[in-house]
């Protein structure tokens, strides 16, 4: 593994890890009254931006956004649209295509 793609997997578990977190942080603010949330927005934006697995765990662990259709729905597919991106670069980052 080159210096490229371990920078680009270094990349993905830090952003999905700090999804995840997000998605524990923003759990928590739900149950408090007047506490300032984390918008639905950033979420989709974290998970567009190679955070979906790490929002998709968040969701399961602490039962967050589990009744929201575009969650149950979006985040999967924005997880196939990471796995095919990161696939791709792989493939160009040693050469084979």
């Amino acid at each position: 593994m080159n210096d490229t793609s371990l920078l680009l997997v270094g990349s993905f578990i830090l952003i999905n890890a700090a999804a995840f977190v997000l998605m524990l942080l923003d759990k928590g603010r739900s149950r408090r009254e007047g506490a300032e949330r984390i918008s639905e927005g950033m979420l989709f934006f974290l998970a567009a931006a190679f955070g979906s697995l790490g929002v998709y765990a968040g969701m399961f662990t602490f039962h967050h956004k589990t009744r929201k259709w575009y969650f149950i729905i979006g985040i999967p597919l924005l997880m196939a649209q990471n796995l095919a991106f990161l696939y791709l670069a792989f493939i160009l980052l040693s050469g084979r295509l």
